[in-house]
């Protein structure tokens, strides 16, 4: 099988970037939506083509794209890290509770950053596309995210 060309977008040269934060109260274990947050500040940077990079300076949250049209998909996740990394599991770290080793884990599974191309001012994300903290910790947190976004 043949592959296409790949169609250019956009090129030229990396002139401007930009760095920002959003501290998000999580109400604990689950999935809060950012998408919103994450285009606003995309679009009022003024920058039409590059790349955004999204950080969560924690090891007990992470970040994730997933669909964001059937919420039982969020739930299902939800229940799927449970039967990765339950709870009362043995653990040898525990002195911050049962659910912080298990919420590390989930972390290392998800991971911390993601990485999103921005075409003329908005993020390329597909039709059912979303961006998730997802919170490890059965209680509420504060957990901050730094955006960098670096095009032209």
């Amino acid at each position: 099988m043949t592959m296409p060309d790949i169609e250019t977008l956009a090129e030229g040269s990396v002139t401007r970037q930009a760095s920002g934060r959003l501290t998000v109260e999580t109400r604990g274990q689950g999935f809060t939506e950012i998408t919103g947050a994450a285009s606003r500040w995309v679009a009022g940077t003024g920058i039409r083509d590059g790349l955004l990079t999204v950080f969560c300076r924690h090891t007990s949250a992470s970040l994730l794209i997933q669909e964001n049209a059937d919420p039982d998909v969020r739930r299902d996740l939800l229940a799927a890290f449970d039967r990765l990394a339950p709870r009362n599991a043995g653990y040898v770290h525990s002195t911050e509770g049962p659910d912080d080793m298990p919420a590390h884990i989930r972390t290392m599974l998800s991971g911390s950053s993601l990485g999103i191309p921005v075409v003329e001012g908005r993020m390329v994300l597909g039709t059912w596309q979303g961006l998730y903290l997802v919170e490890h910790r059965d209680r509420p947190l504060s957990r901050e995210l730094v955006f960098h976004l670096i095009g032209a």
